[in-house]
């Protein structure tokens, strides 16, 4: 699963992508210094395989990941191919979900690509492009429904669909904003709508709002009112104090972050919300030979999450032997949980939960 990280040039993008990977992708004082898409696998923070490591010592320990792309700058007319936008258009439209950096601060000695400072023409600036770009597939699909419509009648229900998706992106508006079906989001499975994709939007602010939520910043406002009307998240982060902090050693790090007052890094409460954001979760496996956490779809059911681990336990699935994590650490150890009467045992149409700590009973 990957995230796309976009923006205009010089927004913070790379700062970014680096402090998420430390990966080392150029950054510059200049437009379109990255060409070609950085990409970075990034573990997730998660203090319950960490609690489970202290339990049983593991050989080895191995955390769910997500990978990050740093796609290059946008510029105003990239649909129409300006800056080398049709090719930066296509990476977008390889990732799962978007991360929209947007520059919340000022800073005279980094560049603006247009001149000053303005998060909500940034913001707007992107989103045209984007939706410019969809309306051109939108067009070419509703020509070809249209033609298929005089031979099948059953094509008018998706005609009626892009034409509402249409006239939504000729209003200036995103996909997303829109309240679809299952059905309709079958439908349009197979176009590849920018503006449909899920998306976080990052404020990229000053290092006086490291430790806290710029609630008295105008622009951060505005920006979280526009992201509500679309359902989508935004999260205030400094990106250079957290490429600072991405180079610390563990306790540096904790000690950082307990002088700047905040429990977590702006980074991990981003690599979160990333991954809940794909619509993914973590089961968690534990032992002294591995304790690891398996990343699955939410809605996914115990046979398939056993095979995720080997497709034997998938294909000979007997029963799912699950403990919920809250209760594993209430009561300490899988003995207590079981004199406690918390470990359950689960059949076939069992809908795995977050945090689930699993044994499969299976048989080939």
């Amino acid at each position: 699963m990957k995230l796309g990280i976009v923006g205009l040039p010089n927004v913070g993008k790379s700062t970014l992508f680096n402090a998420l990977t430390n990966a080392g992708a150029e950054s510059a004082n200049y437009p379109f210094c990255t060409i070609e898409p950085n990409v970075g696998v990034v573990t997730v923070p998660d203090k319950r395989l960490d609690y489970l490591a202290e339990m049983h010592h593991p050989v080895k320990y191995t955390p769910a990941v997500i990978e990050f792309v740093d796609i290059a700058g946008l510029v105003k007319g990239a649909s129409k191919g300006e800056g080398l936008g049709n090719q930066f258009l296509g990476n977008i439209r390889e990732v799962d979900a978007i991360l929209h950096v947007i520059r919340c601060f000022e800073d005279d000695n980094i560049i603006h690509v247009d001149g000053k400072i303005d998060p909500m023409r940034d913001l707007e600036t992107i989103n045209l492009e984007l939706i410019f770009s969809d309306m051109e597939i939108v067009e070419r699909r509703i020509d070809r429904t249209k033609k298929a419509l005089r031979g099948d009648k059953k094509y008018a229900a998706e005609l009626d669909l892009l034409e509402r998706v249409y006239g939504v992106l000729e209003a200036g508006k995103s996909a997303r904003t829109m309240n679809l079906t299952e059905d309709e989001r079958t439908i349009l499975a197979d176009t590849p709508l920018l503006t449909l994709k899920p998306v976080i939007y990052v404020a990229n602010v000053s290092e006086d709002y490291a430790a806290k939520e710029p609630t008295d910043l105008p622009a951060y406002i505005a920006l979280k009112r526009f992201a509500e009307e679309e359902h989508s998240e935004v999260i205030p982060i400094c990106c250079q104090i957290e490429a600072e902090i991405a180079e610390l050693g563990a306790e540096e790090k904790a000690m950082f972050l307990s002088d700047l007052g905040i429990e977590e890094s702006g980074l991990d409460r981003l690599i979160k919300a990333s991954y809940s954001l794909l619509g993914l979760i973590s089961f968690l496996t534990a032992g002294p030979d591995e304790c690891r956490a398996w990343t699955i779809r939410r809605g996914t059911k115990a046979p398939k999450a056993a095979g995720k681990i080997h497709s034997d336990i998938e294909r000979g699935f007997i029963r799912a032997e699950v403990v919920a994590f809250d209760d594993l650490q209430k009561y300490g150890s899988m003995n207590a949980v079981k004199e406690a009467g918390a470990l359950r045992s689960e059949g076939k149409d069992y809908v795995m939960q977050d945090g689930d700590v699993v044994y499969f009973r299976f048989n080939v």
